[in-house]
């Protein structure tokens, strides 16, 4: 049986999933054949499989790390939320309904043969499935029907290995408190614990890992130092937005208003790390900067509730100003539709059925529908011929007269988006268009750069990868972990 390890954090956002994917670089590179795996996510930064579904930003991010296509098996359940209490639930890619939290709390137990399928696949194929766990062992309250922590990893007899966050300030107190509230066999099955994001002279934590270890009888496996990587790789969830600050780079200004069910926001990851660009995520209560280049509106997992949201910080009136300045304006899916004129929901998909008015910047309209749009996709901007490819994932059809101006000639004859008269408004469907690193220095050219580029992206996402495997390796035990991953 192929060995397994699973990272399981004293809280969210702690960096396992970054951990993940240095470790499955690092293995691959011992000539291991790696699998991701994260039995259940919540997150709205997805990813499109070849294999014809979604699964979250990060499992695709380490699928890359191991050098394989992604699974929907990587990744069996994903909860996309749509509010502050409902998610949308996606289980091996595919739509599964909708759920309250509460009523999905008493549900989610009904999911774990699914992700004991999905782990067994990848198990099958593997030498190592490097398991990442969701928000805290510790959080006991949602124990009951876990399939995210330790619900799996006792079902599965998968060894835990705890990342704690120094960062954030009071992590002795994280992990002996989560050894304190796990039940006796899921301490015994906790193996050890690492440190993450640490600061400074590493030397000066010796006697807090002495203290972790006497209080708990858990293994040290290292101190992870803060990983400079990380900002040259997509994000998760919408966690990573909390911290976000203008990435400074050259004159060309860009602002994106961060929506409050922002989905698939690394499409500006790219285009955030381009020399002659500065990129704002614009935060609630702030007006959007008067002084902006472009403003991109980004994909949104409840478009209509999003638009309202956009016209409650006076969004709307700062895009009309943009607009008579002679600003240019481009909608990415959900923001595509929010750019037309009407926006109908008539099935309920995203909640009660209706319909609102659009921004009215492009004239088109979009009919919220199924069945739901899951494909890779590749193409040409008509305006200058550089290709672009990307993936769709959308509910809906967005159609109307400036659609015959299209933004994109796909890949098979067909077209995507629209572009307004005057060329200074134009939406598409397609996400990570901006990774295309041609697409993209036409892209800054239009909006008065150089053209000239100096970003090749993927190349870029590459080498952060090697630099993770690097680090870990020089501060974390990789061999003692692989130790305590022998099947049993």
């Amino acid at each position: 049986m192929a060995r397994a390890l699973m990272l399981q954090g004293t809280g969210s956002d702690v960096g396992k999933s970054l951990l993940v994917a240095g470790l499955c670089r690092a293995l691959v590179r011992r000539g291991l054949t790696v699998r991701p795996f994260k039995p259940q996510n919540m997150s709205n930064n997805a990813a499109v499989t070849p294999d014809g579904g979604e699964i979250g930003r990060a499992q695709a991010l380490q699928a890359r790390a191991c050098g394989v296509p992604p699974s929907v098996h990587m990744n069996p359940v994903l909860l996309k939320p749509q509010s502050d209490v409902g998610a949308q639930v996606v289980v091996h890619g595919r739509v599964h309904g909708n759920a309250r939290a509460a009523d999905y709390q008493s549900r989610k137990g009904e999911l774990l043969g699914a992700v004991l399928d999905s782990f067994a696949r990848l198990r099958a194929e593997a030498d190592i499935v490097v398991v990442e766990g969701a928000g805290s062992p510790a959080e006991v309250n949602l124990r009951a029907g876990d399939i995210a922590n330790m619900g799996f990893a006792c079902a599965a007899d998968v060894p835990v290995v705890l990342v704690g966050d120094i960062d954030r300030g009071g992590v002795i107190a994280s992990l002996v408190g989560t050894h304190a509230l796990l039940a006796a066999e899921e301490r015994a099955r906790v193996k050890g614990f690492l440190i993450n994001k640490f600061r400074g002279d590493v030397r000066l934590f010796d006697g807090g890992l002495r203290v972790i270890e006497e209080r708990t009888g858990w293994r040290g496996f290292g101190v992870v130092p803060w990983l400079r990587e990380a900002a040259l790789l997509p994000a998760e969830d919408a966690v990573a937005l909390d911290t976000w600050r203008t990435r400074a780079g050259g004159p060309i200004r860009v602002a994106v208003p961060m929506l409050s069910r922002i989905s698939n926001f690394d499409d500006f990851d790219p285009l955030a790390l381009e020399p002659e660009v500065s990129l704002a995520m614009v935060p609630p209560g702030r007006p959007l900067p008067g002084d902006a280049d472009l403003i991109v509106l980004p994909g949104s997992k409840a478009t209509i509730a999003d638009l309202a949201f956009l016209r409650a910080q006076g969004w709307d009136v700062d895009l009309a100003a943009h607009r008579r300045r002679g600003g240019r304006v481009l909608g990415i899916c959900g923001g595509y539709q929010m750019l037309g004129r009407r926006i109908a929901d008539p099935d309920g998909i995203e909640g009660p059925p209706g319909e609102a008015a659009g921004l009215g910047l492009l004239d088109v309209d979009t009919v919220l529908s199924g069945p739901k749009v899951l494909t890779e996709t590749a193409g040409v901007e008509v305006a200058t011929g550089a290709a672009v490819h990307g993936y769709e994932m959308h509910m809906g059809r967005t159609a109307g007269p400036d659609g015959a101006r299209p933004m994109l000639r796909l890949d098979g004859g067909g077209v995507d988006g629209a572009v307004s008269a005057d060329g200074r408004v134009a939406g598409c469907y397609l996400h990570g268009l901006f990774g295309a690193d041609g697409f993209r220095a036409a892209f800054v050219k239009a909006l008065g750069g150089s053209g000239a580029g100096g970003l090749a992206y993927d190349a870029t996402v590459e080498q952060a990868l090697d630099s993770l495997a690097d680090r870990l390796e020089e501060c974390v035990d990789v061999d003692g972990l692989l130790g305590v991953a022998e099947p049993r």
